[in-house]
């Protein structure tokens, strides 16, 4: 029990800071007037709309595997194993 007690003082330190910033954020800093928000949504609509430029998109890269590999070369095409018979073509005469 007595190797825990080193636990002690930044346990207590701990506590004593959620306490003391839930009493500083108790009072609602920060809030605004409903008047004064419904003005600034106006006015926030009213303006004309901002123009976005964006980047061109990156060209797309072939991902490197790491494994080199040599390009396949044409190959001949193999016979079949059972020839295709043609059907006898017709003579017009």
């Amino acid at each position: 029990m007595e190797i825990l007690l080193w636990l002690v003082p930044p346990a207590v330190v701990t506590v004593v800071a959620m306490l003391w910033v839930g009493w500083l954020g108790r009072e609602g800093r920060g809030e605004v007037d409903r008047e004064v928000a419904v003005r600034r949504l106006g006015e926030a609509l009213e303006r004309p709309p901002r123009t976005t430029r964006y980047a061109a998109p990156a060209p797309e890269r072939d991902r490197s595997t790491g494994v080199a590999v040599r390009p396949s070369r044409a190959t001949p095409p193999t016979p079949r194993a059972h020839p295709v018979e043609e059907p006898p073509q017709r003579r017009v005469s």
